[in-house]
């Protein structure tokens, strides 16, 4: 006689078709919302929406500025536009290309570091792709949109755990998973795989950004390939400032293994 299943046991669930982290759909979500707001405001309205939330570098130089002319914000906006230039994209090309990238990234990331942690890493990537493309064009009055730089970071935190076993791209066609450690940047740097993604990155990101084929992105101006670079950079080095350290199940660091204790540190 068969023996009924016991009452505590849970019923074999099957995955969501569409299992988005929350994160990052409201962050699509409001990208997608954003574009279509500017899109259904007349000519002059998206100007001034581009004049104060739109990436500047001129508004950082004293001297361009009396060049060009004041721009609307002040000072504040001087804070706030290396966030709100994220939110703002020039085609759909762009925006669609950006959201493609977004949930390929920004998933395994918000998987790993939850809701704060990610928008925290995400803006602060963005950040460092509008803070380097200032310093190497201070002055410039050409503005600069685009989320490109916020997910470039989400790919070079990812490139510190993907590829170890049990991440998502562990064994490069293996049986992925959530990866509970990450590299040492000395030890990501010296994986095969990790090199050749960011090689293969800065090249891709050099070749459609300095050269004419940035027309096949769809984008009206020039790619800026060196916010893209800051935003990874910052990813790739600081991620782990970021990673929440893993705890055992006897309550301590790391995760089961010795190994995890070695990697707690990096």
């Amino acid at each position: 006689m068969a023996e009924p299943l016991p009452s505590d046991t849970e019923a074999r669930r099957e995955p969501p078709a569409f299992n988005v982290p929350g994160p990052v759909g409201l962050l699509l979500v409001l990208i997608v919302g954003v574009f279509l707001a500017m899109s259904l405001l007349p000519p002059e309205t998206v100007e001034q929406a581009i004049l104060l939330f739109a990436l500047f570098p001129a508004r950082y130089s004293p001297q361009a500025l009396s060049l060009y002319g004041e721009l609307p914000g002040g000072f504040g906006a001087e804070l706030w536009t290396p966030v709100t230039y994220t939110f703002l994209h020039s085609g759909w090309e762009h925006l669609i290309a950006n959201g493609v990238w977004l949930l390929a990234f920004g998933t395994p990331v918000a998987r790993r570091f939850g809701a704060s942690r990610f928008f925290i890493f995400y803006f602060a990537c963005g950040a460092a792709g509008a803070f380097l493309h200032v310093l190497l064009y201070p002055g410039s009055p050409i503005p600069v949109v685009g989320a490109s730089a916020a997910i470039s970071g989400l790919m070079g935190g990812a490139a510190r755990f993907v590829f170890l076993a049990g991440g998502p791209l562990g064994g490069l066609g293996g049986r992925g998973g959530h990866s509970t450690r990450r590299a040492g940047i000395l030890a990501a740097l010296a994986d095969r795989r990790t090199l050749i993604f960011v090689g293969l990155w800065i090249g891709v990101n050099f070749l459609f950004g300095a050269t004419p084929l940035s027309g096949v992105l769809g984008v009206a101006g020039q790619v800026a390939w060196e916010a893209h670079l800051g935003g990874f950079l910052f990813g790739l080095l600081l991620f782990g400032f970021f990673d929440p350290p893993r705890m055992s199940p006897s309550g301590g660091p790391g995760n089961v293994g010795y190994g995890e204790w070695l990697n707690r540190f990096d």
